[in-house]
């Protein structure tokens, strides 16, 4: 045996080791192959349905936060509708209100200029008269006259 023959069988033994490494990798490459296979495909059998899940959990969220901009928008209005309610009475009745504290401090001036509490009457019949009296000015000094108190008692008595 020459050289020559004996680097060509080197040669040869080199390669048949090389191939035989080489399709024992593909043996496992192919087997990794087959793995990853089937754990994609059972990924995608997993996944689609969670997919499902979430895009119904998603327009469910949809559906109440439309729920909640209707109710925050109908706050918004009640809010303004209360807001509107409280100027309106407190222009109605504020005036009033200031006119008999006005009425009730000038009477109050008066009878302490007088140097006491006026003597109540001792009949019946003439207290219930001074009553009478003092609650028919109340009512003539605290309703307005074209006021929307004074338009209410009148749609009441009919």
């Amino acid at each position: 045996m020459s050289v020559g023959e004996l680097a060509g069988l080197l040669v040869a033994v080199f390669w048949a080791v090389l191939v035989t490494l080489l399709a024992v990798v593909l043996v496992r490459l192919s087997r990794v192959l087959k793995e990853a296979t089937v754990l994609v495909s059972a990924v995608t059998e997993q996944a689609v349905p969670l997919l499902v899940d979430a895009g119904t959990a998603v327009r469910g969220a949809n559906e109440q936060l439309e729920r909640v901009d209707e109710i925050t928008a109908n706050v918004q209005d009640a809010a303004a509708n209360a807001n509107a309610l409280s100027s309106t009475v407190a222009a109605t009745l504020g005036g009033p209100l200031v006119k008999m504290a006005a009425f009730s401090y000038g009477v109050r001036k008066a009878v302490a200029k007088q140097g006491g509490a006026p003597a109540l009457p001792q009949q019946p019949s003439e207290r219930e008269a001074l009553a009478r009296m003092i609650r028919a000015e109340v009512r003539a000094q605290s309703a307005p006259r074209g006021g929307l108190l004074s338009r209410v008692r009148r749609a009441v008595r009919g």
